[in-house]
């Protein structure tokens, strides 16, 4: 397990220094030198921003499986998890600790607030894979026609996606996943249906991925390497899944890789993917900063958890 943890961050740094000698390095740093003030301030705005509202998402999820959260409590505890999430491997790690660290907050033990961490990232991670999915199927469609992207340009990305679905399918099939799915039908019913809270989940989740995009967005223009809006259902989408894969640390490494490939596509250099997805990581890591004073300040996990 040591040798597995010490992997992560090593793998990760590897990754990204191969990828930094393999792109143009006097384009890659002239890339930052694009960075302004500005363009850093607006980041980290909308990271703050993302972070409330997916707090905010997550209230309303607990709170329907009958766990009200504090709202101070369930913002600070979200800067927690993002924050982890970036910094340890897999990707998900603090949304582990987010329901671990709620485990007092009532009745039931760990098992109440696992199930609303669990459900409140299938929201948002839904929306995700649905934008991508659209994406990928209009991508050849929407691109300009002075430089349009064939279907054997995405051939690679589509296939990576379908053998991702395959991998997943066959992992719920062996776990056998789709009884346990069955199990929790009446409680999945209740967050996303019932009372109208679709709703809800849909316009926080949809507000939130909105978030995701401007940000990565901002980072690519912020380098000098500005990508058309069809960039947000097309290209983006899919560099941010490419954090799901359980390699390095919170997506690191991976996602760079995947802004390279995909950022020639729009017109731009492997090397403006890299800057920009780099600048995107580093806008995440430092709007999730707060989560450091959350977990210095004695206490906080003993805050009152109604509101």
């Amino acid at each position: 397990m040591f040798l597995l943890r010490l992997a992560a961050p090593i793998v990760t740094i590897a990754l990204i220094a191969v990828m930094a000698m393999w792109v143009d390095r006097v384009a890659l740093v002239q890339a930052f030198s694009h960075v302004s003030i500005s363009d850093l301030g607006l980041g980290l705005v909308l990271v703050q921003l993302q972070i409330m509202l997916s707090a905010l998402r997550w209230r309303f999820t607990a709170a329907r499986l009958g766990q009200p959260i504090a709202l101070n409590r369930a913002i600070g505890e979200y800067y927690v998890a993002s924050l982890l999430n970036q910094s340890l491997p897999g990707g998900m790690a603090g949304d582990a600790i987010r329901a671990w660290r709620m485990r007092t907050s009532g009745q039931g033990g760990w098992k109440l607030p696992a199930k609303a961490v669990l459900f409140e990232r299938l929201s948002g991670q839904a929306a995700f894979f649905v934008l991508a999915a659209c994406g990928i199927v209009a991508w050849p469609l929407l691109m300009g026609a002075s430089e349009p992207v064939r279907l054997h340009s995405v051939l690679p990305a589509m296939l990576a996606c379908a053998v991702l679905a395959l991998i997943g399918l066959m992992w719920a099939i062996r776990t056998n996943s789709f009884h346990r799915l069955a199990s929790l039908l009446p409680d999945l019913q209740h967050v996303f249906v019932k009372d109208r809270a679709w709703a809800v989940q849909i316009g926080l989740s949809l507000v939130i991925l909105a978030t995701y995009l401007a940000i990565f967005l901002l980072a690519s223009k912020a380098v000098g390497a500005s990508l058309p809006l069809v960039s947000a259902l097309t290209a983006i989408p899919l560099a941010l899944l490419a954090m799901l894969i359980p390699a390095g640390l919170g997506g690191w490494g991976t996602r760079e890789a995947a802004a390279m490939a995909l950022w020639p596509f729009l017109g731009a250099s492997a090397a403006d993917g890299l800057a920009a997805s780099l600048l995107y990581g580093a806008l995440s890591l430092a709007g999730a900063a707060p989560g450091i004073l959350v977990l210095a300040l004695p206490g906080f996990a003993a805050a009152g958890t109604k509101s």
